[in-house]
């Protein structure tokens, strides 16, 4: 059986991150969290993998190749245009077998996840589905002796909390549904979800199944989510040290190649460092912290349940907690994040909510000296805040701020 991921999508609510990548490339413990999806269909015994890519492809094209790389099979197939995921899924017609299995490049599933829907499934169409207090925003799926009765989308239904996953697997009677779907005239619509083509099939007397999972299936919806999600991939790395001196190491560290850590440095895991990177002196990393390669991270700072990505420099007495930081940005001295629980955070004009957070910075900044950052406060790509300044609200990209 061959698997078709979805990673064509931009991740709007994951701004300010997916204005330079697709959602799919967000880091998570130093690595995309497509790769995650990647390494458990290997894990599965499914090589053979078709990924659906459009906004950004290049970055996921580049990293992947062909797939020899990560053991796996890999096939790249184009969505040119974000029509959702009924739209998405019939770009893998023709590349895939009579049955077929699908999920989203941005939910992180283990072996025994997808073995949940791969080793119950018996034909027709299966639908994987977990359960959740939590089900807004979710489709809920409708179901009596396994058999789908109907699949409600953008409603909260009382007692009903089987959530759909996003987890298919399919045959070839799919893409007919799918073209219904597409032809439909339905007003105002933009994307088509591949759930009204389920639904299509439901009422036309098809089997369609839902097979339920208790295992690991965690959605990234919001670029702060990275932070919990990290965390709970962290918990799972093993116990491996390289390079330390005279530096105080307690629980699970992974540091890369060419990094050094100066003396009187303190480092409690779960943590991960990446390649190349110079930490301290008398700098704290605790627990919950990644940090990528090529990263600088000056004397006497301290760094709490923290995303760090790639090429960053930060200055010197600097707090950073709950805190997401782009790629290439450089920070100077005494730079600090306020950091709050139970916020309303302000992205492109809404307001959504966050358990806990410091702030998430857009790639490719320059932050001065003596900066302060007000908890829930989004920094955009390519800003400049110059010395001095309190951030207290969103910095849209390009932003100079004095």
């Amino acid at each position: 059986m061959k698997a078709v991921i979805l990673a064509a999508g931009e991740g709007m609510r994951c701004r300010p991150l997916t204005l330079t990548r697709s959602k799919v490339m967000l880091r998570i413990a130093n690595r995309p969290m497509i790769e995650y999806v990647v390494q458990s269909l290997a894990k599965s015994g499914i090589t053979d993998i078709i990924m659906v890519v459009g906004y950004a492809k290049e970055r996921i094209m580049n990293y992947f190749g062909n797939g020899k790389d990560f053991g796996v099979n890999i096939e790249y197939t184009e969505q040119k245009h974000q029509l959702g995921t009924a739209h998405a899924i019939k770009q893998a017609k023709g590349s895939v077998d009579d049955e077929f299995l699908v999920l989203n490049g941005d939910n992180l599933v283990s072996a025994d996840t997808i073995a949940d829907i791969t080793k119950r499934h018996t034909g027709g169409t299966s639908i994987l589905t977990t359960t959740g207090n939590a089900t807004s925003g979710y489709a809920l799926v409708i179901e009596s002796g396994g058999g789908v009765k109907k699949i409600v989308e953008g409603k909260i239904l009382k007692n009903i909390h089987n959530i759909n996953t996003g987890i298919y697997i399919f045959d070839q009677t799919i893409f007919d549904a799918i073209e219904e779907t597409l032809q439909a005239d339905i007003s105002g619509v933009s994307e088509f979800g591949i759930t009204d083509s389920i639904q299509r099939m439901i009422n036309a007397g098809y089997d369609v199944h839902a097979h339920r999972t208790d295992h690991t299936w965690t959605d990234v919806i919001h670029s702060w989510d990275l932070l919990s999600v990290n965390a709970m991939i962290l918990e799972g790395v093993p116990d491996k040290v390289h390079g330390l001196a005279d530096s105080k190491i307690n629980g699970r560290v992974v540091i890369g190649k060419d990094s050094a850590i100066g003396e009187n440095s303190y480092v409690k895991g779960p943590v991960i460092i990446g390649r190349n990177c110079d930490i301290g002196p008398n700098v704290v990393i605790a627990p919950s912290t990644s940090i990528g390669d090529n990263v600088t991270i000056e004397p006497f700072t301290y760094i709490k349940n923290s995303v760090i990505f790639d090429d960053v420099h930060i200055g010197s007495h600097s707090t950073i907690k709950n805190t997401v930081i782009g790629e290439n940005n450089v920070i100077d001295s005494h730079f600090v994040v306020e950091s709050r629980r139970d916020l309303t955070v302000e992205l492109d004009r809404k307001l959504y909510h966050a358990d806990e957070l410091g702030t998430v910075i857009g790639d490719d900044g320059t932050i001065g000296c003596d900066v302060a950052v007000a908890a829930g406060a989004l920094i955009g790509i390519e800003c400049r805040i110059e010395a001095g300044t309190v951030v207290r609200k969103q910095i849209p990209s390009h932003a100079l701020v004095v």
